[in-house]
């Protein structure tokens, strides 16, 4: 028996409401703390979340208002918390006997309240502005659309009440009023990676019709370009257990009463909302930007959320110390699939394998803690050298982005950096946190195009944004503007320089592109890059890339000990040679090559495979200083 014949998915609130009727027999019976326990029950069963529709993948009007769905999302913003009525006395209609009614996990309570009732309990509850996950790929999308089970058919009873639209539909809405801070963002939607399952949507999509409220809507995504719904999550219990930019997937009751948008638009008295949340309001557009129509931003009542290690479809949900045989089988195969990897890389690079193992530790590594306020793990990589015929580095950009679950191409352009919206900004006037692009998910690739500088002058948001890119760079943090003062954000973001020369910003390995091919045959070479491989072997790569990631490393004293005594050797013969900070780099360098290869502790093999690799990279910059005496 499938679990979507069952009610909890489609009568979520009759399960609730039947709990909080029994439980006025037996005033401590928990039933709040028993009804979350039974969904968190029902989705551990066997594929049971795949049977749940998703607001990533199916558009709004095809699923049934007050059921349960699930949204892979990032929190862009945390509203100050509300109060509803948790319960109330109403009159029935046809018995005229009072009823106490359950008015959680609503917005809109039933007619006859009796507001004098003594029975009336009033509670509070948090509410958190969702988007999906800024720079999700495209293929992370499909994948997740793929393997749903959701049974959805369009919502008729519905229809005649709303503005229908698909996220497709939205565009106007919600990338006009970003455009000013948003120009020319490079190759940003190279592949329509952007897009949002669009063979899935076309099939689905609703008449358009467009709602004058729409227009001026701004959906406050990080990224520009991006689609989808947004949404008001609110919250419960334990709300303090979320942060600003935590990536979640939320298993909730879907909220899309007109009677929200009425609201909004009429504040009519009479109206029978659960305590109007836009009563303690102070501006119009404040109540504009928290109660958006309903048709456009849907509110899901939280039952259940899960913290996402990933958003990789293709690893199992469950933690890799929960999967063993999951786990044992990847490692088993890792060294293999990253020799396959490091071919398909010097092919992209332009025939240098060296650059193409450094790109592979790149793209695994991950802060992994952070001692003081130094992040141990990060790799920053400049990568210089690149070749500007063809459009190389966004072809570059278009072979990570089909690699990694999400990334950002920021071509470093002069109208760019003096006009984007890179850092968060409070606007207290509509008392939300305008998003700006460096409000990205962990482990999100940001690719930044250097070879798109071009000559003229910084204004002050351009040093400002400059200094932010420095920041996240050096620090992993970005220091968001709360006009008065600054708040420091830490981030996990893979910071990935392509430029010319050496970059202007930080990095914690430079290594320069040293190509075989002779530069009349460069473009030729460029345009014949393979930029697809085969599905099978793409998907391997994926997972190969995730895994390593998400794994533990240690290092064993005798190992320690043996480093030690090298460092000590290489400085004897020249202490200038070698410095403390070239031996942090050589660390991380081996942790990342032991965790590239499956191995979880490093091995004496591995740290002179490291030590190796250095010695070349190092001798190769210092023989390009050489032969560019003038470059920095």
């Amino acid at each position: 028996m499938m679990p979507s014949t069952h009610d909890w998915i489609n009568n979520p609130l009759g399960v609730v409401e039947g709990m909080f009727a029994a439980s006025q027999n037996n005033p401590n019976s928990e039933w709040e703390a028993k009804a979350v326990e039974f969904f968190k029950d029902h989705l551990k069963e066997k594929d049971a979340h795949t049977w749940v529709p998703s607001l990533n993948d199916v558009p709004l009007h095809y699923l049934k208002p007050n059921s349960l769905v699930k949204f892979r999302c990032l929190i862009q913003d945390m509203f100050d918390p509300e109060f509803y009525m948790g319960a109330y006395e109403a009159v029935d209609p046809s018995t005229k006997a009072k009823v106490l009614r359950c008015g959680k996990y609503k917005d809109v309570t039933e007619c006859g309240v009796d507001f004098n009732s003594r029975n009336t309990v009033t509670a509070e509850r948090q509410t958190l502005y969702c988007v999906p996950i800024p720079g999700e790929s495209h293929w992370v999308k499909e994948s997740y659309a793929g393997s749903s089970q959701a049974r959805v058919v369009p919502s008729t009873s519905y229809a005649p009440t709303r503005q229908k639209r698909s996220y497709e539909e939205d565009d106007d809405m919600d990338t006009q009023p970003q455009k000013q801070r948003e120009l020319h963002t490079g190759p940003q939607t190279p592949t329509g990676h952007h897009g949002n399952g669009d063979c899935k949507r076309r099939e689905t999509e609703a008449p358009s019709s467009h709602a004058a409220s729409a227009s001026h809507l701004d959906l406050n995504f990080p990224l520009p370009g991006e689609k989808g719904p947004s949404c008001l999550l609110k919250v419960y219990e334990d709300w303090d257990g979320f942060k600003l930019n935590d990536t979640v997937e939320v298993f909730g009751i879907l909220s899309v009463s007109p009677a929200l948008s009425a609201l909004a638009d009429e504040k009519d008295s009479s109206s029978s909302s659960l305590l109007d949340p836009t009563d303690s309001m102070e501006t119009a557009e404040e109540q504009r930007v928290h109660s958006p129509p309903a048709s456009l931003v849907p509110r899901l009542h939280m039952l259940y959320a899960k913290r996402l290690p990933h958003n990789n479809p293709l690893l199992p949900a469950a933690s890799l110390e929960d999967n063993s045989a999951f786990l044992s089988s990847t490692l088993s195969e890792m060294a293999a699939v990253r020799a396959e990897l490091l071919a398909y890389f010097t092919h992209i690079l332009l025939g240098d394998a060296l650059a193409a193992e450094y790109l592979i530790l790149h793209l695994i590594s991950n802060v992994y803690t952070r001692r003081d306020v130094l992040p141990l793990g990060k790799f920053t990589l400049n990568l210089s050298g690149c070749p500007t015929v063809a459009s190389y580095t966004e072809r570059f950009y278009q072979i990570i982005q089909q690699l990694v679950p999400s990334s950002y191409y920021l071509g470093m352009t002069l109208q760019n950096m003096n006009q984007m919206r890179l850092v968060p900004k409070k606007d207290y006037v509509a008392n939300r946190l305008l998003s700006g692009a460096l409000q990205l998910a962990r482990n999100t690739s940001l690719f930044l195009d250097e070879t798109q500088l071009e000559q003229g002058q910084l204004d002050t948001a351009g040093v400002r944004n400059v200094t932010a890119l420095g920041n996240l760079i050096s620090w992993q943090k970005v220091d968001y503007d709360f006009n008065y003062h600054q708040m420091e954000f830490p981030c996990n973001i893979n910071v990935l320089v392509a430029s010319e020369g050496r970059s202007l910003l930080p990095s914690d390995c430079q290594i320069h592109l040293q190509s075989p091919i002779a530069p009349p045959q460069m473009e030729a070479y460029v345009g014949s890059i393979q930029m697809h491989p085969q599905a099978s072997q793409l998907n391997k790569f994926r997972m190969y890339l995730s895994v390593a990631r998400l794994l533990d490393y240690s290092i064993s004293d005798e190992v320690t000990k043996s480093v030690e005594d090298d460092f000590v050797d290489m400085r004897k013969d020249d202490p200038q040679s070698i410095s403390a900070e070239d031996l942090h780099r050589m660390l991380v360098v081996a942790r990342l090559l032991s965790l590239s290869l499956g191995q979880t502790s490093l091995s004496r093999d591995c740290w002179l495979r490291a030590k190796h690799i250095e010695m070349l990279r190092r001798s190769r910059m210092e023989q390009h200083k050489c032969v560019n005496g003038n470059e920095p």
